[in-house]
């Protein structure tokens, strides 16, 4: 493997003097003994079958097109697992202060009272939602899902670039890659201890089913519809969960209750996975002239006969001016220090920042508070003087709107570029995925992006990035060799074969759970299927991808049968009117 990591940004496979690090020593070795012809054939069989899945991205405003396969880079990210154990107590840290103080400012608004947080800066966002204030929420939890940003700087410190509260989307990417991955490279995962991913689904369907107001209650994932960005994900997450997919006009509201339309009359709904901002959550209490969401759901919310995750309101919390609280907000409610900390942030509301930010332009990122997805940035340093000035007749029309920070040189990742056919340090990012109900869960990985277009830093699939399959180990390096059995549930005592099939069976199609699903979202119950007969059935599609046969997976971590030719990604916030639909509020 021919690379060469640099010196000037953190390298996250090599040293600086050019070793490798004790846990990529194993996927070097591997990368090695294909070579580049074979590591280049597989990958080309990666995009086809991204294509094929429909996992494709959305950018508006493109004279290309708008539609794209989603770019994937077969060179996985690995955390080694003392430095994931690391991550795992700043996040849950994090979440836990950030519910706290969701709740705080709905209720008593102690925070404010006592000036941790200046009044101003919450009452102003754009996403504080008075209609909702006094409001219980089941469990006092106002985000269930959570996908913080993670950057690491020049020395390898782990810093928290934002968080994304209100619907935050990729997990779908996560679950595909590593589905990809173990069908076109499982040879690179042997022996590796690479923990599993597959139980997101569960995980996701157990922590929502807590939150219902009644025992056992209807779990539905409220989209858009098919046209949104993310319908992909939405269809996705459904599906894996055996819960039914709606649009707001499948449900409505009778007798203080919300219901669903099915074939076999009205059922009543418990909670609802909305992927729909607030503002177009209920036309009686927000925008009059949506038709996407549910009229009477916010009364019936208030009543506590319905959940909604995440909950309305989260937004202001998204606020990248809010933001920069984080760290005061895990001092002043949990009485800690922060495990991980903020990118250094300047806030335009505030007037001796602003000075600093308008003398400093050329140095600094200019982010806009409520935009997303890349969108609204500006880099000083990479920015003409004209299109510095531009921005800055913006910012000092409206301060509140924007902070700046520094250029933080985020890490690099080899990255294999097919165009070369040379391995190259591409920037890197993380967006692990935290379930926050009574336990905080984060699923053992996360989201990597990848900065494709050559020294950029910008790594939303928006603005040219794409991901990378991340992989958690339960070791620090190097790796030992071990049995399949462990191999594929990434356990060193190992773990039965009907868990694993019964949190993962088969990727697209499989209903975690247990529950039954309709035909439309499974495309016929591929989930019946006998164990022989999946085997014979991965083997068979390996073979036809082009993947020796000795390299067949285990049936519980291969893809389902069924695809989604729909879109994937693209910015989801505050881009509708581009398309005329609103986008969920995410950052990519």
């Amino acid at each position: 493997m021919r690379y060469e990591p640099g010196n000037r940004f953190f390298d996250e496979m090599f040293t600086p003097d050019g070793a490798v690090r004790p846990h990529y020593q194993g996927v070097q070795g591997y990368i090695d003994r294909q070579g580049v012809a074979e590591f280049q054939r597989r990958h080309r069989l990666l995009d086809l079958a991204f294509r094929n899945q429909g996992i494709t991205f959305t950018v508006y405003g493109d004279a290309q097109g708008t539609e794209r396969t989603f770019p994937f880079d077969p060179v996985p990210r690995i955390i080694p697992a003392s430095e994931w154990a690391h991550l795992e107590a700043g996040l849950t840290q994090r979440v836990r202060a950030l519910n706290a103080f969701l709740r705080d400012i709905y209720c008593d608004a102690q925070i404010l009272g006592d000036g941790v947080i200046p009044a101003e800066l919450v009452y102003t966002s754009a996403h504080f939602r008075r209609e909702v204030h006094g409001l219980k929420v089941p469990q006092g939890l106002y985000t269930h899902i959570v996908g913080t940003d993670l950057i690491r700087d020049e020395k390898g410190e782990y810093l928290v670039l934002e968080d994304n509260l209100r619907s935050p989307s990729g997990v779908s990417y996560l679950l595909a890659n590593r589905q990809a991955m173990t069908r076109i490279y499982p040879g690179m995962f042997e022996g590796q201890g690479v923990r599993p991913v597959g139980h997101y689904a569960t995980a996701l369907l157990a922590l929502l089913q807590s939150v219902s107001p009644r025992e056992n209650g209807t779990v539905v994932v409220l989209t858009p519809g098919m046209y949104n960005s993310a319908y992909f994900e939405h269809a996705y997450l459904a599906q894996q969960m055996g819960v039914e997919l709606v649009e707001g006009r499948d449900l409505f509201v009778d007798g203080g209750r919300v219901w669903m339309r099915t074939t076999g009359g009205r059922q009543q709904v418990d909670v609802v996975y909305r992927r729909i901002d607030d503002d177009f959550l209920d036309p009686l209490t927000f925008r009059p002239d949506s038709a996407l969401g549910v009229a009477g759901l916010v009364e019936v919310y208030r009543q506590g006969r319905v959940a909604i995750a995440n909950a309305i309101g989260t937004g202001v919390a998204d606020d990248k001016a809010v933001y920069a609280y984080v760290p005061d907000m895990i001092r002043y409610y949990l009485n800690e220090a922060p495990i991980l900390n903020n990118v250094p942030t300047y806030l335009g509301w505030n007037a001796d920042h602003l000075e600093h930010m308008l003398a400093h332009a050329g140095e600094l990122v200019f982010k806009a508070v409520g935009e997303a997805g890349g969108y609204g940035m500006l880099l000083g340093p990479y920015a003409t003087r004209e299109e510095v000035e531009t921005y800055l007749v913006k910012v000092r029309a409206n301060p509140r709107e924007f902070i700046a920070q520094p250029v933080v040189g985020l890490s690099r990742h080899p990255t294999f570029y097919p165009d070369t056919g040379l391995f190259e340090p591409a920037h890197v990012d993380l967006r692990p995925y935290i379930l926050c109900g009574q336990e905080v869960t984060i699923v053992p990985g996360g989201l990597t992006r990848v900065a494709l277009r050559r020294g950029s830093l910008v790594v939303n699939s928006s603005q040219g990035g794409g991901s990378k399959d991340t992989w958690v180990l339960d070791h620090d390096g190097p790796a030992t060799p071990r049995g399949m059995s462990q191999l594929w549930h990434g356990d060193s005592q190992g773990q039965s074969q009907s868990q694993s099939q019964s949190q993962y069976q088969g990727g697209l199609g499989s209903a975690p759970g247990g529950q039954s699903q309709s035909q439309t979202q499974t495309g016929g119950g591929a989930q019946n299927q006998s164990q022989s007969q999946r085997y014979s059935q991965v083997g068979e599609d390996a073979r036809g991808w082009g993947t020796p046969p000795e390299d067949t997976p285990t049936p519980e971590d291969a893809p389902g049968q069924h695809s989604f030719q729909q879109e994937l990604e693209k910015d989801e916030l505050g881009h509708a009117e581009l398309d005329q639909r609103p986008h969920e509020g995410e950052d990519r």
